[in-house]
């Protein structure tokens, strides 16, 4: 009797151990690892595939004869106890249930489905035929029991899926980077789509004080000259209200080609023939249905508005993009150096450099009650966005705008030195590319 009762001990726990190793093997397999195999000619593959399009009865299955060991193990450990101890039959009970519950957790429950994961392609290739059979045969026993759970179940499970929330499924993508399944570039580009939804088209447009563009009764070789200088192919052409009165998007390649095919058009032409239509977004939408609509319409750029129907910015395709795989740089873009010295007394600053900073480099006291960068104070005495030779006279210092930098092609650096003399006017009309000329 008792060869008898621990030869059932070891069966059940036998049985219990290897439907646990499956069901986690195939519970941890992905569609990913299935072509894998394929393409790698695995034997067993093919099997494992048509498993993995439907891996839900196989699943159930394995976990079916998984239970049926434990309860095996748990009666048959219990009778053991009750036929061979002379104890109190309800202290014999408790410890046959410990003892049983301390051996199928570390066992079953922990070893047997760390190996299940550890060599799920092994498991999954050698055990797909004897899973496909056994769910063949047997598979109806764990289908009426999910049935009849179903019945007596309240609510409707998960019709939406297994994750009940974006904090679920972020979890589960913590856990495939800490067992190295994917990249921390590819855990951090998930985690940005998802953060997309939740991002607004305000925070990633580029700002109305940034935006460069040109006045619609500008010539077409004064908006190639912006367009060259400023290094954007497509610009915000204005009304005679400014940025509130936009009535078009002038593309490069189209004043291009118009002065290819004719070239005095680039004097007698004006920009508002040229112009393409605008499109129009809220401030308020959110940034992945904008990126949705941009794809599907095939545009580039769209002008963002406010609550009150003005102007507030643009956004192009890039600045969505940027939000899901981070700054876009090409091999022209360098590292700034806050301060660097040129010549003698004249210094090439970064635009982000603070004016306590610029102060103490040349031994005075700058501030302003506004904006607290030297590309900020240029911007504001000159009311427009900075390019390249914009130049202005601030406290006894001159500043001249010196070379963009990203792709969003602000003015990264300033050239800044004691003024001698007054700006002369030639050098002040470089500072007039608001209006379209640079």
């Amino acid at each position: 009797m008792l060869t008898i009762q621990i030869g059932l001990l070891a069966f059940f726990l036998l049985t219990a151990v290897f439907f646990g190793a499956v069901q986690e093997g195939f519970q941890a397999l992905t569609r990913g690892r299935v072509r894998t195999l394929i393409e790698e000619k695995v034997r067993g593959a093919d099997r494992v595939a048509q498993i993995a399009a439907d891996p839900a009865p196989t699943v159930s299955t394995a976990h079916f004869f998984r239970l049926v060991g434990e309860v095996g193990f748990t009666v048959t450990m219990v009778d053991l106890f009750l036929t061979k101890t002379t104890q109190a039959e309800v202290l014999s009970l408790i410890e046959a249930g410990l003892i049983a519950l301390i051996i199928l957790f570390v066992i079953v429950h922990v070893s047997a489905r760390t190996v299940g994961r550890q060599k799920m392609v092994g498991i999954v290739t050698q055990t797909s035929s004897l899973m496909k059979v056994l769910t063949t045969v047997f598979y109806f026993i764990p289908q009426l029991m999910i049935w009849i759970s179903n019945i007596i179940t309240p609510g409707r499970g998960y019709p939406d899926g297994p994750f009940t929330s974006e904090d679920e499924l972020l979890d589960l993508v913590d856990k495939a980077e800490a067992s190295k399944q994917i990249e921390a570039d590819e855990r951090r580009m998930i985690y940005s789509v998802v953060d997309l939804g939740d991002t607004l088209v305000r925070e990633v447009m580029v700002p109305r004080p940034d935006v460069v563009h040109i006045d619609a009764n500008k010539t077409l070789r004064q908006a190639l000259s912006l367009a060259l200088v400023s290094g954007f192919s497509r610009i915000p052409v204005t009304g005679p209200k400014g940025l509130d009165d936009i009535v078009g998007i002038v593309f490069l390649k189209d004043i291009v080609k118009r002065i290819y095919d004719k070239s005095d058009a680039q004097s007698l032409e004006l920009v508002g023939s040229l112009v393409r239509p605008v499109t129009w977004c809220p401030d308020s939408k959110p940034a992945d249905d904008l990126l949705r609509e941009m794809q599907a319409a095939h545009i580039h750029m769209v002008v963002i508005v406010d609550e009150f129907g003005g102007t507030a910015g643009i956004v192009t395709i890039e600045d969505l993009l940027e939000e899901i795989v981070g700054e876009i740089q090409d091999e022209y873009d360098q590292e700034i150096d806050p301060i660097s010295e040129i010549s003698d007394g004249v210094y090439r600053v970064s635009s982000r450099l603070s004016l306590a900073d610029l102060g103490d480099l040349f031994e005075m006291e700058l501030d302003d009650e506004d904006v607290d960068s030297i590309g900020g104070i240029m911007a504001k005495q000159l009311s427009h966005v900075l390019i390249p030779g914009s130049t202005m006279v601030w406290e006894g210092l001159e500043m001249t705008a010196d070379q963009y930098a990203g792709r969003r092609h602000q003015i990264a650096t300033i050239i800044v030195k004691r003024a001698s003399e007054p700006v002369d006017e030639a050098a002040e009309a470089a500072n007039g590319h608001s209006e379209g000329t640079p």
